[in-house]
């Protein structure tokens, strides 16, 4: 089993409808291959964090790297994992305020763990440190380094 992590840019801003759909799609194609995770969305930025088996999260990456709702996919996590830590969520979503956001790009940085911004929401607060403690486990002096994104990416 494997988690990846990746940020993108959408090509125009979602609406709610937009959204909706989104994750209808998601969790529906999800609870099919056995993908569980959180998306993130705040002001055209994406964040997902899925899990799954290797061969399944691989291509599902692959698919959403050619989407063409999305831009400048990059994959920041790609690594193994021994247990899920979004288990019991097909496709979780929480809606970001900016500074949520750049918490989560702040994450992704190796061996660069800022603390969550003092300006966060509690509920915000909370998933930013979930999402850091599924991608860099209690220890977080020890971060998995970015994967290499592919050409013509940014």
């Amino acid at each position: 089993m494997k988690h990846i992590l990746y940020l993108s840019r959408a090509v125009r801003p979602l609406t709610d409808q937009d959204l909706h759909e989104l994750l209808a799609q998601c969790r529906r194609d999800n609870a099919q291959h056995g993908i569980t995770g959180i998306l993130f969305y705040s002001h055209g930025r994406i964040a997902q964090l899925f899990e799954g088996e290797e061969a399944i999260a691989d291509t599902l990456f692959a698919r959403i790297s050619a989407d063409a709702r999305h831009t400048h996919v990059v994959k920041h996590i790609d690594k193994p994992i021994d247990y899920r830590s979004f288990s019991e969520w097909s496709m979780a979503f929480h809606p970001l305020e900016p500074a949520g956001f750049e918490a989560l790009q702040g994450f992704v940085l190796p061996h660069h763990v800022p603390p969550p911004p003092v300006t966060l929401t509690i509920a915000d607060a909370l998933l930013v440190e979930l999402v850091r403690l599924a991608v860099f486990g209690s220890d977080p002096s020890k971060p998995t380094p970015p994967i290499a994104s592919s050409a013509g990416q940014e």
